[in-house]
């Protein structure tokens, strides 16, 4: 199994990241990748990196909620970082989002272009995050070639709508499925099933952050990983072994550096 999106390097696992890596491992986790989030978090992902080279590979980005006056700033130190680690397994975290405010609307949309610039500069994959701006992501996406967007929707939260179209419109982009998936209420399921082939799919955590039931509510670690293949298995009707294999060769082929 392979964790594509997850944040061990972060605060809340300095007491037991060992553990962490541990138990993820024993799950039968193999890879665990770490998208950054700002200037100031690249030290953290790259003491991760090296402290579990092993299993930790880096992805270099600026979260959208991280952008502010400063961020052309912190793009230029993040793309100097990036462009001498030799590990680097793609850009993110990146992308819109508009959910608690748009005070920085204009500046995210620029800075996700200039991203989106920088990993098909350099034919690496993204890690893309979009909440509550979809339609802002199709009028970023429209300034290219829809074949040179490759990555993931890490917590794609769209509609039926939203998958079919992403779908159809970026044949190299895959989904990401974590935690959400499993909540009692979600449309995840029957989206997934419905529009989203196998070959689109993808494990990741978000970890510390949005875990499964029946852990809900509580920190998140890559362990939890086949709690999530449960419930896309029974989605999907077709056996866990199965996810097991797709979410590993699709992980595979869109982040080549693992």
């Amino acid at each position: 199994m392979i964790d594509t999106h997850t944040h061990i390097d972060g605060e809340e696992f300095e007491s037991d990241r060992d553990d962490i890596i541990a138990r993820a491992k024993s799950a039968g986790v193999s890879h665990i990748l770490l998208p950054n989030i700002d200037m100031m978090s690249l030290l953290a992902m790259d003491e991760a990196c090296n402290m579990y080279p092993d299993i930790c590979r880096p992805l270099y980005g600026l979260h959208p909620s991280n952008v502010t006056e400063d961020y052309k700033i912190q793009l230029e130190a993040i793309f100097a970082a990036a462009a001498v680690d030799k590990r680097i397994v793609g850009i993110g975290e990146i992308g819109l989002d508009l959910h608690w405010d748009d005070k920085f609307r204009a500046e995210q949309i620029d800075a996700f272009e200039w991203q989106i610039n920088y990993a098909i500069e350099h034919n690496l994959p993204m890690s893309i995050h979009v909440r509550d701006a979809f339609a802002d992501m199709y009028d970023v996406f429209s300034k290219f070639d829809g074949k040179k967007l490759v990555g993931s929707l890490h917590c794609f939260s769209g509609n039926a709508e939203d998958a079919k179209r992403c779908v159809e419109q970026y044949p190299n982009l895959m989904f990401g499925i974590n935690g959400t998936f499993t909540y009692k209420k979600s449309e995840l399921p029957e989206i997934y099933k419905t529009h989203i082939p196998l070959d689109r799919i993808l494990l990741e955590t978000d970890a510390p952050y949005l875990a499964p039931q029946p852990l809900r509510g509580k920190r998140n670690e890559p362990s939890n990983l086949p709690v999530i293949i449960k419930h896309i298995a029974e989605a999907y009707g077709v056996s866990v072994k199965d996810i097991e294999n797709y979410t590993d060769n699709n992980a595979k082929r869109l982040f080549r550096n693992i």
